[in-house]
């Protein structure tokens, strides 16, 4: 079989685009998915200069994007966070779809728009964007913020009632027992497979994660938890429900486990990678014209969507007890509209409710709420004041579990003999520390023990972050493997660039090596075993201990000096 060459230039191109644009964003100071998107209008089928054949072949890409997108977001929360905020999610998700309708079928009685159309205009605009929604709240750091738990609550609850709308969008004025039966059976079929997919998360799939992290293997680890997120996102899509719900879902039944640090860190850059293809692919689908030939219609759309949405949802959080800063970013962060009200729209396009323009306005209405949301999105702290929203809004789970803070700490990379001994004199003298390891068994122990511990590579970023490397006193590398190490000093200096560090090297190539990252003292095993060596043979020979210790003293300089660069 002769690989497709027509279809790997068009790869080449759509990622070169969302390079280009990724660049633009970044050097303007604006989100990158603004970047992304504009990057998939370039190379789109409606304006000029290089294009893709196939526009759609990329939409599979684009729904790995989102599954690998909100399985790393499960992987974040935990269940105590959703159950925070269930109520005002279920009532931001549900009345808050019902409102937008109610409002869009006000606006279309004044406008004349049929009902029917105005009922599909609501149900499109009040569905947020759960993949833009989270890429700006994890670019912003704001994704365990108390805003960001009631927004990714208030999608979860839209992705749920997709289900139901999409069921009902054919038969708009045409209600019958005959319909609601159908929307219980998809719910009570969703149910069915949602129970033992919770049983096996929690008791099934982190002992097949113990076995796999035994094993030492980094790829291994990779496919495990791939196959865990794309299967789970199958299986609920067979059930009418949405690949989203499903990856998050997968995401969430691993965050409570010591995998979670290592999974998040092993899939961000695949996961960023796919989901620059996703919204290259809403970009490509944007035809510019549209947003000439009606504006009426979509600049009715855009204030339904930004006005109308801001105004319920902020309502609704409001009356929840929750402050005005919360509702108002909560508000501010669902003004706009993606995936799913695609969905809906070719659902109701298909059973011809509505005509192309209302299709086609969707789209163009998609591309510029983004662009609102996500100006809306940086600008808005700022007018509230950032003092303010850091004191009402700063809310993200302690670090360790137990709720201690983490300041002026050790830092312990790697814990076999040699960590696990220094672990040892650290608690002697009370000395607060925190250990990285890929061990789970010693990571269990130490669970057992109360220490604070993360499973995973000490060379990840993510890990090293969490640890609290940015307060840490001193950090001590004691891995095994050279190239571990190396890379995780070097991160270890771009959180902290002042920190005092000690790591142990296995031969002068290494100790040099070290040295040039910024290790501040690097323990060579075979030069400590000499100078013990030395030590006990003067002393058996009656060598005065001063004599004795200035010859040795002189031996480690002497290897010191043969490993400096020259």
């Amino acid at each position: 079989m002769q690989p497709n060459s027509i279809f790997f230039e068009d790869f080449a191109i759509v990622f070169l685009a969302a390079v280009a644009g990724g660049i633009l964003a970044r050097l303007a100071g604006q989100p990158l998915i603004l970047g992304y998107v504009l990057g998939g209008i370039a190379i789109g089928p409606f304006t000029p200069g290089p294009t893709i054949s196939e526009p759609h072949a990329f939409e599979l890409f684009a729904d790995i994007g989102v599954i690998l997108l909100m399985f790393s977001i499960g992987l974040e929360f935990s269940v105590k966070d959703l159950m925070r905020v269930k109520w005002v999610a279920l009532a931001g998700g549900l009345f808050g779809i019902l409102l937008s309708t109610g409002l869009a079928v006000a606006m279309g009685r004044l406008i004349g728009w049929p009902t029917t159309q105005s009922i599909v205009i609501g149900a499109v605009t009040s569905i947020a964007s759960t993949m833009v929604l989270v890429r700006l709240l994890v670019d912003r750091g704001e994704l365990r913020s108390i805003h960001g738990r009631v927004m990714i609550g208030i999608v979860l609850v839209e992705d749920v009632a997709v289900v139901a709308m999409t069921v009902l969008m054919p038969v708009l004025g045409e209600f019958d027992s005959g319909r609601l039966l159908l929307i219980g059976q998809a719910l009570a079929k969703a149910l069915l497979i949602l129970v033992p997919l919770s049983y096996l998360g929690a008791k099934v799939i982190p002992h097949i994660l113990t076995h796999v992290a035994r094993t030492q293997s980094q790829e291994l680890f990779l496919l495990v938890t791939l196959a865990i997120s794309l299967g789970t996102a199958a299986v609920t899509q067979m059930v009418g429900l949405s690949l989203a719900l499903g990856a998050f879902l997968a995401g969430l039944t691993i965050s409570a486990s010591e995998y979670a640090h290592e999974t998040l860190a092993r899939l961000l850059s695949l996961r960023d990678a796919f989901v620059a293809l996703f919204f290259v692919t809403i970009g490509i689908l944007i035809d510019p014209s549209i947003i000439v030939d009606n504006l009426a219609l979509l600049a009715a759309m855009i204030g339904l969507i930004v006005i109308g949405k801001f105004l319920i949802r902020s309502a609704i959080v409001r009356l929840f007890g929750y402050s005005w800063v919360t509702a108002i970013l909560v508000g501010v962060g669902l003004t706009q509209v993606g995936e799913f009200s695609f969905v809906l729209v070719q659902t109701a396009r298909s059973a011809g409710h509505i005509d192309s323009d209302v299709y086609n306005a969707t789209l163009a209405a998609s591309l510029i709420t983004i662009l609102i949301n996500a100006a809306l999105v940086r600008s808005v702290p700022n007018l509230i004041g950032r003092k303010r929203l850091v004191r009402a809004q700063l809310d993200t789970s302690p670090w360790p579990p137990e709720g201690e803070s983490l300041h002026h700490h050790v830092v312990v990379c790697g814990f076999g003999r040699v960590g696990s001994s220094l672990g040892k004199a650290l608690e002697v003298f009370n000395l607060p520390y925190v250990v990285i390891d890929r061990n789970p068994d010693t990571i269990r122990r130490l669970q057992g023990r109360g220490v604070p511990c993360l499973y995973g590579d000490a060379s990840h970023r993510e890990l090293l972050a969490k640890a609290g490397t940015a307060d840490a006193s001193l950090i001590i590398v004691a891995l095994p493997e050279i190239e571990s190490a190396a890379l995780a000093v070097g991160r270890m200096r771009n959180l902290n660039p002042n920190v005092p560090i000690l790591a142990r090297a296995h031969g002068s190539a290494e100790a040099e090596r070290l040295s040039a990252l910024g290790v501040t003292e690097v323990i060579q095993p075979d030069v400590e075993t000499s100078a013990t060596l030395i030590r006990h043979a003067l002393a058996w020979f009656g060598v005065p201990k001063d004599k004795m210790l200035d010859h040795i003293e002189r031996y480690r300089q002497s290897m010191e000096t043969k490993r400096q660069p020259k």
